[in-house]
């Protein structure tokens, strides 16, 4: 049985959104409860690639959140263990033809308007980057603010300096309830272990999230959407930066259930080299598939040839939260007093965990957001719905 101390917040989901949740909540005095079904960073958390990104998002409120989040993120660095394996190690984005680079020239002029960082890197100059890269590419871009963490690591070590503010864990607890008083405001949440109760309940369940905001009586229409990431083995430092295709930006925003892929790849400081990236709205269907496997290695293959006689020591896949407008949910949900909403965040969750944090506890606090709030409103598909039927 739980402990009956009194709590300020419960956050569902040790993932490191929530994990981020809680250490912001903790730091800034109230008194936290980190609740999840399964180990810290079992879900999504633990099957990404750790990517802290600027230069896959277009200008609007996704960036703001992104470049908020980027410099929360070299902030954390200089508190968090070195074992988070924070990498300031910058983005390099190619364009396979001259049609490409033109897209991707655009796409970093709005992104330079909007206060990233970003260089054209011409077609001969992108071997002093990156040696490896095939050749006849029409050129690229460099990002200097793309970074890199090792998730579960950054989530483990955030859950533990929340620990260190005062939070407590409760692994393996799944939430079968949300708690509401007679004025239909939250008082917590219900588990096989006890109530914790509370006036403010964060929903950082991830793909889970739909799930946990029909246990509170609303909608939110979180969606799972499936990518594999390959392993080779640990390797010399062959590949220096987060190296992508252009046409990547272009599938994180699709709003297509079909498979898309678009070579991503990176080194680690380990040694393997992660290669992805996959999207595809399949439900949970957790089968391996090997032609989607297939076409990865293909891809990067052709990127970095070097990488044809590399080992793939193992494949795993994940599931992004994928929200329709691709924003995330972010903050207070008007339909219920003091439920809080922190998912949505499709594939870009590690990179924006911080900055949703800090939204979400200001909210929580009632003090003034570092962002506006109004793009990320959970109840937003909802008020959507509404005028859609004319009401």
């Amino acid at each position: 049985m739980f402990t009956r101390q009194p709590l300020d917040v419960v956050v569902v989901g040790a993932g490191v959104v929530g994990a981020a949740c809680a250490y912001y909540a903790a730091r800034s005095g109230l008194v936290v409860a980190v609740v999840d079904s399964g180990p810290v960073a079992g879900g999504t958390t633990g099957a990404g690639e750790g990517n802290l990104l600027v230069s896959d998002k277009v200008p609007g409120p996704e960036l703001d959140l992104a470049l908020l989040s980027a410099a929360l993120w070299r902030e954390l660095a200089q508190v968090l263990p070195h074992a988070i394996e924070f990498e300031q190690k910058g983005g390099l984005v190619v364009a396979a033809s001259p049609e490409s680079l033109a897209t991707l020239t655009a796409t970093a002029s709005g992104q330079l308007a909007a206060g990233v960082r970003a260089t054209a890197v011409a077609a001969n100059e992108l071997g002093s980057l990156e040696p490896h890269l095939a050749p006849g590419l029409a050129g690229g871009f460099l990002y200097p603010q793309d970074a890199q963490v090792q998730p579960a690591l950054a989530a483990a070590h955030l859950v533990r300096a929340a620990r260190d503010a005062g939070a407590s864990l409760h692994p393996g607890q799944a939430v079968t309830a949300v708690l509401t008083g007679p004025t239909g405001a939250v008082r917590g949440v219900r588990t096989g272990a006890g109530d914790l109760l509370a006036p403010a309940v964060v929903n950082a369940t991830g793909v889970r999230g739909g799930e946990l905001a029909a246990l509170a009586g609303v909608e939110l229409p979180v969606l799972p959407r499936r990518g594999f990431v390959l392993v080779t083995e640990p390797l010399p430092r062959l590949i220096r930066h987060k190296v992508y295709a252009a046409e990547y930006v272009a599938d994180v925003s699709s709003a297509s259930a079909a498979l898309q892929t678009s070579p991503v790849v990176e080194g680690t400081q380990a040694g393997p080299v992660l290669i992805g990236a996959s999207r595809e709205r399949v439900g949970f269907d957790r089968t391996l598939s090997v032609p989607v496997v297939s076409r990865l290695a293909t891809a990067a293959a052709a990127l970095f040839p070097v990488l044809a006689d590399a080992r793939v020591l193992r494949t795993y896949h994940g599931f992004r939260p994928y929200l329709p407008d691709h924003l995330p949910a972010i903050g207070p949900d008007r339909r219920v007093p003091g439920l809080f909403h922190a998912c949505g965040h499709e594939g870009a969750g590690i990179g924006l965990a911080p900055a949703t944090a800090v939204l979400v506890t200001a909210a929580i606090r009632g003090e003034e957001t570092a962002l506006d709030p109004e793009p990320f409103r959970p109840d937003r598909f909802d008020a959507a719905s509404r005028t859609g039927h004319g009401g």
